[in-house]
């Protein structure tokens, strides 16, 4: 296939170029930065410079040019979110982003559409002991504000794609990104220096490396059915404070401190993901309908190949 990639030279993008051409498909990327076509030149991928958010912008860019796919990875996170705010950018590429290059797939005559989701929209909470599957409600309000800005446009994202008129549209609700990659290299900074607590007591979370996160986008690329969302995460969860410890491990840094969860509030967002919420996310249905497995079935077995980090 002939595929149009936004967000070709962010985090996963970067993973994702190089699968989706050892795999046979032709990949057109798109970007908002000459270092990011610089980027994709140097890996023999020919580039536009668009801006999700201009829709005019987009649609010019695109005059003239067919795709058969298009997957939506572009986000606006620079580092990992600590307050709700750090959020906003990428909450309006989720809802009008989305919504202009849905529009720009249908110029380009492309019938299938893949857009990045998280599995945090199951809800910022302790979800039991039970795994959360495909199934359960998604992106539910809340009645807090932040937390419902964050809802609405991820399920705006999800509505607009997997009810897109002519197109077969896919969710891939990807967990906690880490391996190679410029949040996880940050982590470890910060580990190093001690300014990366664990809490205690320590919320759970769904991981998944960088490089299963692009494997299983390939999978959905061609396996994938339409209408359908897929949770994209580790074997199995992890708790927060094991995870910060292993992440320590690897980085050669010294044993983080122990904080009260409490103390984390003062970060409302990092609290939240660290602290409040407990969750267990299933790949049951990735792995049956996609035929995809994680090459790092834990965070341990992904942040050994971080060990020189």
């Amino acid at each position: 296939m002939k595929v149009l990639l936004a967000g070709a030279s962010g985090t996963l993008g970067t993973a994702l170029v190089p699968m989706l051409l050892a795999s046979g498909h032709q990949v057109l990327g798109l970007t908002r930065s000459d270092r990011g076509a610089a980027r994709l030149k140097a890996m023999g991928v020919p580039s536009l410079s668009a801006d999700l958010m201009d829709a005019d912008g987009l649609l010019a860019a695109l005059k003239g040019h067919q795709a058969d796919a298009v997957i939506h990875q572009a986000t606006a996170i620079a580092r990992a979110p600590m307050f709700h705010r750090d959020l906003y950018a990428t909450d309006a590429l989720r809802e009008r982003g989305t919504a202009n290059l849905l529009r720009a797939a249908a110029e380009i005559g492309a019938r299938r559409f893949l857009t990045q989701s998280f599995f945090l929209g199951y809800g910022y909470r302790d979800h039991g002991p039970e795994p959360v599957e495909e199934e359960r409600p998604f992106a539910m309000p809340t009645g807090h504000r932040a937390f419902d800005r964050h809802m609405r446009s991820m399920r705006a994202n999800e509505d607009q794609v997997l009810g897109a008129p002519g197109i077969d549209g896919i969710a891939l609700r990807y967990g906690m990104f880490y391996g190679p990659e410029p949040t996880t290299r940050r982590l470890m900074s910060m580990l190093r220096r001690r300014m990366l607590p664990v809490p205690r007591p320590s919320g759970t979370t769904a991981p998944i490396h960088i490089h299963d996160a692009a494997s299983a986008t390939v999978a959905a690329l061609e396996r994938g059915h339409a209408e359908q969302a897929y949770n994209i995460v580790d074997d199995r969860p992890v708790l927060f404070a094991d995870y910060v410890r292993a992440l320590a491990a690897a980085a050669g840094a010294p044993e983080p401190v122990t904080v009260p969860g409490p103390v984390l509030r003062a970060l409302p967002y990092l609290h939240a993901l660290m602290v409040a919420t407990g969750i267990r996310v299933s790949n049951a249905k990735a792995k049956r309908r996609l035929g995809w497995r994680p090459a790092f079935p834990t965070y341990r077995e992904g942040l050994g190949t971080l060990a020189d980090g």
